[in-house]
């Protein structure tokens, strides 16, 4: 049945009865709050019935926040607005701090503190990361060509301060000085020298051109190294370029063989020459050698000889003849009786012709003097004995 229907005057349109208690209200739930609210921070609490005081002129009324009150959140927040002032720097990394857009101060690695904004704000800059900048670009040389290059630039920041304030952009001021102190050193110097024998130079001049610009425009940038990475013509004349470089190679090692082999002439050369030096040193010092030997032997003798005149002559007249005898191949034999003797002359032969002729004495020339005379040579030499 419909709640409106004849029987049902005391029922709402929920099918609860007037007199039944229901959910609470959601105004009365609102000023409930808004009384808890007052009483806490001394504010006048609703009426009795839950509704609010009113004034004399119908208006609602009701005091405020107390003045301690007020002071207590003013607190609470200047201590939380405080706390974002609070911030930590790592080892490698600085602050910079400004004021209301204006440069204050730099602080070091730790915690830190500082006005939070919009009072001042804090930037932090890694001053030990090395950077990488690689360049690519086409440069025309002092002999007209043009050649391809490739560098590699690796820096770092040495001045946060000028790195944030004096340049807008400084990493891309590096790449302009790069490029236009590439441009320089490179219309200074010939084709063939940048892409063979003096890329290391060129790469060196240009690291100290680059820094100079960077430090006339205060960027706060460092370089460390300028590394050629590629130089090579255009691509249009790469292959005649090529079949240059390997005729120059082949020259190169054509030189290289030239000077290994004259080295290796020269050398042997000189070697003769000292070998042929120091044989000419021996052979004067054996001769003196010998010769100063041969006068004390002659000396010595000449001395015995005028001592005993006939029994040196005759000595030396031996020696000689033992001398001519030991090189003949004849054999002489004085057989008395009729004994047989049989003598191996083949060996004696064969020994006699594969000895070497022993060298003849450098005192014969002088001992010849002293060789008996003519007369004494036919005589029997058995006679002398005393025979």
């Amino acid at each position: 049945m419909a709640w409106n229907e004849p029987g049902n005057e005391n029922k709402d349109p929920w099918g609860r009865r007037k007199n039944e208690q229901g959910p609470p209200d959601l105004d009365e739930i609102v000023k409930k709050v808004q009384d808890t609210l007052g009483n806490l921070f001394g504010g006048g609490g609703g009426s009795k019935n839950g509704g609010s005081s009113r004034n004399d002129d119908g208006d609602e009324g009701g005091e405020g926040l107390s003045g301690t009150a007020i002071s207590v959140i003013a607190a609470i927040l200047l201590i939380i607005w405080g706390l974002f002032g609070l911030y930590m720097i790592q080892p490698a990394e600085v602050g910079v701090v400004t004021q209301f857009g204006r440069f204050k101060e730099i602080t070091q690695q730790g915690l830190n503190w500082h006005w939070p904004y919009p009072i001042e704000q804090v930037q932090t800059v890694n001053v030990e990361q090395v950077r990488v900048k690689n360049h690519k670009a086409l440069m025309l040389t002092e002999d007209e060509n043009i050649v391809e290059i490739e560098l590699n630039v690796q820096y770092r920041i040495i001045n946060a301060k000028d790195y944030l304030f004096n340049v807008q952009e400084p990493d891309s001021t590096l790449l302009q000085a790069t490029e236009s102190a590439l441009r320089e050193i490179v219309g200074t110097s010939d084709m063939d020298g940048v892409l063979t024998n003096e890329r290391t130079r060129v790469a060196t001049d240009t690291k100290v051109l680059i820094q100079d610009i960077l430090d006339r425009y205060k960027t706060g940038l460092i370089v460390i190294s300028v590394n050629m990475q590629n130089a090579q013509p255009p691509g249009a004349v790469q292959a005649a370029f090529a079949d240059v470089i390997k005729a120059r190679e082949d020259e190169e090692r054509s030189k290289n063989k030239a000077h290994a082999y004259a080295n290796e002439v020269v050398e042997k050369a000189s070697g003769f020459a000292d070998q042929l030096r120091e044989e000419a040193h021996a052979y004067k010092a054996q001769v003196v050698a010998r010769a100063e030997g041969e006068t004390k032997r002659f000396l010595s003798i000449l001395t015995e000889y005028e001592k005993a005149p006939e029994i040196t002559r005759q000595r030396l007249y031996f020696e000689s003849m033992e001398t001519v005898l030991s090189n003949s191949s004849k054999v002489m034999i004085d057989v008395q009786g009729n004994n047989l003797m049989v003598l191996p002359l083949d060996s004696i032969l064969n020994n006699a012709a594969h000895n070497t002729i022993p060298e003849p004495r450098m005192n014969q020339p002088e001992s010849s003097r002293l060789l008996p005379q003519p007369e004494d040579m036919h005589k029997d030499p058995r006679s002398r004995g005393g025979r």
